[in-house]
Parts: structure tokens; C-alpha cells; sequence
């Protein structure tokens, strides 16, 4: 499993290595809505195995078994979506203070090869992890 995982990465870090740069990518989002756009993100993180593993396996340490579950739970699961729209929001203020950075093909290619190299780096760390 330990070696699968590191040529994953490593597997990731080529594809990010070679990946195009070019302007031509930039099409992926155009002519979608702001709703496409968000039902987009809702399923990609409905099908988080995070977001499925925080709700099942780390909410219910704070739920008061004497208590109203469900309600205790609907509490949780808004407080834990809001984070997750402040998050959200974050990302999308860094992307456009980015986007100028990001909008020239020499600097995207960059940013790729610095991803590229610590994914690279982690999945040999990975393969040579040793258990002790």
C-alpha cells in the first residue's frame, strides 16, 4: 500500500511536471454559471472522503448521547459548513490576487514544477520510509 501510494505521487508529479501551460486551458470554466459553479463544488465536496470521515467518525465525539442527536448533529454540520465556506472563500480571494501571476504561461509552468518536485519528494519519501 505504502509503495502503491509514492508512485501515485510520483505518478501526479509527472503528469503536474508536463502538464500544458499554455493559454489554452483556460476554457474549462468558461460559459458555466455562478450555479454550475456551485453545484460543481457541492458535489466535490459531498464526495470527500474527508468531509465523509469528519462526519462520521469525528462529529459524533461531541454529541451528547442524552441530548436531541439530530439536533446536536444539524448544529455541528452547519458550523462545520460554514468553516467549509470560509475556507471556500479564501481560496477564491488568494485565486484572483493570483490570477495576474498565474495569467502568463512562464509563471504557471513554475508554479507547476514547485508542485511537481514536492509531490515528487514526497512520494519518495514515501517508497523509502522505512517502519521502526
Amino acid at each position: 500500500m505504502k509503495v502503491g501510494g509514492g508512485l501515485y505521487l510520483l505518478w501526479l508529479a509527472f503528469q503536474l511536471w508536463t502538464a500544458d501551460t499554455s493559454d489554452a486551458g483556460n476554457e474549462a470554466l468558461g460559459g458555466k454559471s455562478l450555479f454550475q459553479l456551485a453545484r460543481q463544488e457541492f458535489l466535490l465536496a459531498a464526495g470527500n472522503p474527508k468531509a465523509i470521515l469528519i462526519f462520521t467518525a469525528f462529529l459524533p465525539q461531541f454529541v451528547d448521547p442524552t441530548g436531541s442527536i439530530g439536533f446536536q448533529f444539524l448544529i455541528l454540520g452547519v458550523l462545520f459548513l460554514m468553516l467549509e465556506w470560509v475556507a471556500i472563500a479564501g481560496y477564491a480571494f488568494f485565486g484572483k490576487a493570483l490570477r495576474h501571476w498565474f495569467s502568463r504561461p512562464t509563471m504557471r509552468r513554475l508554479f507547476n514544477r514547485v508542485c511537481a518536485g514536492l509531490l515528487g519528494s514526497a512520494g519518495i519519501g514515501l517508497i523509502l520510509a522505512r517502519r521502526e
